[in-house]
């Protein structure tokens, strides 16, 4: 459950990297308010132990797509910043694009892409702190053959992190399109004694 904090009265790179360091993260609103959100039960997922539905194992076998890391990351959050639905309305603002692209200028924020034919069809993008690594979100476009984009770089980055070192995988609250990977529900107290830990590890990404 998101239960709010505060408001982000000055949204810096430094600022959001000492929210993810609290256990907070970003939501913005319509009118580009940008609040602070912690949420608890916390969902996490398993580095390195995903639970990978058969069909999904068969399929990214085949290497349907070219997976490129950091190639578009404004791009990747421009395409996250899109409604979904009236139900899943757009959280990203203008102002943290901005923030994020540089924190991925400093090498925070990352990007995991999914591109088909020279074309960019799926990704995700988060940041880094550490051992730990935060999911923002993720976004694929059927319409031009990336069905299951997303979940394959939610593949590679599971076995990115696995190589890189990192012990946390955060994924905020809980929802069905990331349950089927064996992802767990964590006080937010358990949960904050896992970060403490994992900002402390030297990871690679």
């Amino acid at each position: 459950m998101y239960h709010h904090v505060g408001i982000a009265t000055r949204f810096t790179p430094r600022a959001v990297l000492n929210g993810y360091a609290s256990g907070y993260f970003p939501m913005g609103d319509p009118d580009g308010t940008i609040h602070w959100i912690v949420s608890d039960p916390r969902f996490v997922l398993p580095i390195g132990h995903l639970h990978v539905p058969k069909s999904l194992a068969r399929f990214n076998r085949k290497h349907p797509f070219e997976i490129r890391f950091d190639s578009a990351f404004r791009r990747v959050m421009e395409h996250c910043a899109q409604d979904r639905s009236e139900e899943n309305c757009n959280w990203i603002v203008p102002k943290m694009l901005d923030v994020y692209g540089k924190l991925h200028d400093s090498g925070h924020a990352h990007s995991v892409e999914a591109w088909l034919g020279g074309v960019l069809v799926g990704g995700l993008y988060g940041v880094a702190l550490g051992g730990a690594f935060f999911g923002e979100s993720m976004f694929t476009r059927r319409e031009l053959g990336g069905t299951n984009a997303s979940k394959v770089c939610l593949l590679a980055l599971d076995a990115k992190l696995a190589r890189g070192g990192f012990t946390l995988l955060d994924s905020q609250e809980t929802n069905p399109h990331l349950e089927q990977f064996g992802g767990f529900e964590i006080t937010f107290d358990e949960y904050a004694v896992a970060l403490a830990q994992s900002i402390q590890v030297v990871a690679t990404w």
